[in-house]
């Protein structure tokens, strides 16, 4: 979900798009609600439990569709991240389907509590399975190399039946597609699997510094992160800096619950609030929407790379309830974080080598510390597929310019860039469609495939 948040910060034609989106809500609407299912596929051995050998997928829009845009979450996003973002497609760009990938971490998730009445109690008096580090040695190497391989296989049956594939992915999942579309699979580039490349506020080449300049550890601090994860350290714990626990998963699990009550009862007291950590507890008592709100709004001082544009604690009220007064409707961010319980929107356990490989992936060349990594990026001067790059306030500015660096150094035959300042880095996943410039950009670059 956020972009590289683990080393970089404290968690680091539009009109004629508009019309398509307008156009295409409206017969969605008329059409009434969809199938979207979740599926699972079947991928290569990670040396952990059998039943993580797969993959899913998030189905959104008509399987008889001739072009599937494969959608790659950030860092600690899930498949969920992009179900509100592909109805507005699917519904732009006749034609399209979007299937939203989830890692095979995903796996080691217990979201059996969502499916009770009260997941909190599940939850928060730990009830529920927590994935142990110290029996998790497996997740040592699954890194860039296996997250590829795996994505592969997703994009290999988007492409059965002779349909176009378009890669993209949001934040470090934008970093991952453009590896992919970099990478040596046995000697065939990764960019000939796919038609076209879409990047949602991520890259490489210095994208996410704000400074435009590749940002990595030396080979020494490679070795002492790599030394780590061999002692045990296999996942990612950045997210325990918010402050809502001290579990890789303890901070998406806050999330999820908030998402939950909010979106099954939005005007009812917070049931959260009281269990709430002191510091980050609101002062007034707050109804489930407005305790979300309050963990998710630019206005409440979030960084930029967790937050949206959302609206307000109301004045006055018994419990203070939350108005929409921005780009992102609450009730768009509670049915998405609330999961189906899966997909869900946060990703549990990242792996930790990810991290690294990710990071060492930004130079976007063969460098001694990635070819150390087996990291084989010696495809990108030869890319030769159209490219779409879309930038919020969140880098200030290096989205777009690395993403102009990748064009100019490559064979990409023509590219889209787009920009909104006034969107946080989650705005394009859940802005109102007719808020998100996002998805009204994205759709004449899809439409535009597709003549």
């Amino acid at each position: 979900m956020t972009g590289s948040l683990s080393r970089r910060a404290v968690l680091g034609g539009i009109a004629g798009g508009a019309a398509l989106l307008a156009a295409g809500a409206g017969s969605a609407a008329a059409a009434g609600p969809v199938r979207e299912p979740y599926v699972p596929l079947t991928v290569g051995g990670g040396g952990g439990p059998v039943a993580t050998d797969r993959v899913h997928v998030l189905k959104v829009g008509p399987d008889t569709a001739r072009t599937v845009l494969v959608m790659v979450p950030g860092m600690f996003g899930a498949a969920n991240d992009f179900r509100w973002a592909a109805r507005d497609l699917v519904a732009a760009v006749p034609g399209v389907q979007v299937w939203a990938f989830d890692r095979r971490e995903e796996n080691l998730a217990d979201r059996s509590g969502f499916r009770t009445a009260d997941p909190a109690a599940y939850y928060l008096d730990g009830h529920y399975h927590s994935q142990d580090p110290a029996a998790s040695a497996f997740a040592a190497g699954w890194g860039l190399t296996r997250t590829l391989e795996d994505l592969r296989a997703v994009v290999r049956a988007a492409a059965r039946g002779g349909r176009r594939v378009v890669l993209g992915g949001h934040s470090w999942g934008a970093t991952t597609a453009m590896a992919y579309a970099a990478w040596d699979f046995d000697g065939c580039p990764g960019y000939r699997d796919v038609a076209a490349l879409v990047l949602v506020d991520g890259g490489v080449r210095g994208a996410f510094d704000g400074t435009g300049e590749p940002v990595a550890d030396s080979p020494e601090q490679v070795k002492e992160r790599l030394a780590a994860i061999e002692d045990g350290a296999v996942f990612d714990m950045t997210l325990s800096a918010v402050g809502l626990g001290d579990r890789a998963e303890s901070t998406q699990i806050w999330y999820q619950l908030a998402g939950w009550y909010a979106h099954r009862d939005p005007d009812g007291p917070s049931v959260l609030q009281p269990r709430m950590p002191d510091a980050l507890r609101p002062p007034v008592p707050v109804t489930n929407a407005a305790l979300l709100g309050t963990l998710v709004d630019a206005g409440i001082g979030w960084p930029n790379d967790i937050s949206v544009h959302s609206g307000h604690l109301a004045d006055s009220g018994e419990p203070r309830g939350w108005v929409d007064a921005g780009i992102t409707p609450i009730g768009r961010v509670a049915a998405a974080y609330a999961g189906g319980p899966e997909p869900a929107v946060w990703e549990w356990y990242w792996p930790a080598r990810l991290s690294v490989d990710l990071d060492v992936t930004d130079f976007y060349a063969e460098t001694d510390t990635a070819r150390s990594l087996g990291l084989r990026l010696k495809h990108a001067a030869g890319m030769d597929v159209p490219l779409y790059a879309f930038q919020t306030s969140y880098a200030k500015g290096t989205i777009v310019s690395a993403a102009r660096e990748v064009v100019a150094d490559s064979r990409i035959p023509y590219a889209t860039y787009e920009t909104d300042n006034g969107m946080n880095h989650l705005d394009p996943l859940f802005a109102a469609p007719q808020h998100n410039t996002f998805t009204r950009t994205l759709a004449p670059f899809l439409s535009r495939l597709l003549a």
